[in-house]
């Protein structure tokens, strides 16, 4: 008879555990960031300004933006007849992060430009499954998205973008009972790899010569059902080279593959900082 799990009950006790080492692993990596085949962009995905572009309008810009997202997340994941729900803020995520990179990289030239967003997280929690079973639930996450943009609107103030490209995604979730008194067959682990093809806009303005705002709405889907991205930021610049954003980013994804359910949301505030070249 298929066993159904209630909704794990996650621990905040000790993406990204090994927080102490790991934590100062993160911070030392967020400047570690993909290319697109060294085309890449943040100045769209974390935007800057026109106004902050150091580089002649007829020229190649260049732009590497490191950053941190502090998210919760919620959703379900499926493995099987093994089902469970689970749900951690922010505090609970960082205790149990082992390692995390993240960061956009862009190339643009006038109009076009192309851009990459790469996210890796690997945490773990304690979880408390029925009849007082202990377990721990293991996530690992990549994602990667590289796409091209094209300014419908652009003028000295800012632009307005729309951009196609794709969204791969690689999740690997383990759920490892630890204290059963009888060995049931519990554990499970998944890995799977998938390519969306994503769509959206993104836009930039600028307020002052110095403060600007920025942000994005992305979706898709292909091989999951849907997925979506949004992001809002506000940006400070600093020089014609460095630039600083916050800002809130969510995105959500409903992927299922036979036995294999991942249904998540993940949200929370985002810093960064740009440097132009």
């Amino acid at each position: 008879m298929p066993l159904h799990l209630p909704a794990l009950n996650v621990s905040s006790a000790k993406r990204p555990g090994p927080a102490g080492a790991g934590l100062r692993t993160v911070l030392l990596s967020l400047g570690i960031v993909a290319g697109a085949g060294g085309s890449a962009s943040a100045a769209d995905i974390l935007p800057v300004p026109e106004a902050a572009m150091a580089a002649p309008a007829s020229g190649w810009t260049f732009t590497v933006a490191p950053y941190v997202w502090a998210p919760s997340t919620s959703g379900n994941v499926g493995f099987g007849p093994v089902k469970a729900s689970f749900e951690m803020d922010f505090s609970q995520i960082w205790d149990h992060l082992d390692f995390a990179a993240m960061g956009v990289v862009e190339a643009r030239y006038d109009r076009f430009s192309v851009f990459s967003d790469l996210l890796y997280m690997k945490l773990s929690a304690d979880a408390k499954l029925p009849y007082g079973i202990g377990a721990e639930l293991g996530t690992e996450l990549l994602q990667w998205t590289p796409a091209a943009a094209y300014s419908l609107i652009k003028t000295d103030r800012g632009n307005f973008d729309v951009l196609a490209g794709a969204r791969l995604w690689s999740v690997d979730a383990s759920l490892n009972v630890t204290d059963a008194p009888l060995q049931l067959g519990l554990d499970r682990r998944h890995r799977a790899t998938w390519v969306d093809a994503v769509i959206g806009i993104k836009a930039q303005y600028s307020l002052t010569d110095s403060v600007f705002v920025s942000g994005w709405a992305i979706a898709g889907g292909g091989s999951s059902d849907s997925n979506w991205d949004l992001l809002g930021a506000v940006g400070y610049k600093v020089n014609d080279r460095f630039s600083a954003m916050a800002g809130y980013r969510a995105q959500g994804i409903d992927y299922e593959d036979g036995p294999f359910v991942f249904d998540s949301v993940i949200q929370g505030p985002i810093l960064g900082g740009t440097i132009k070249f």
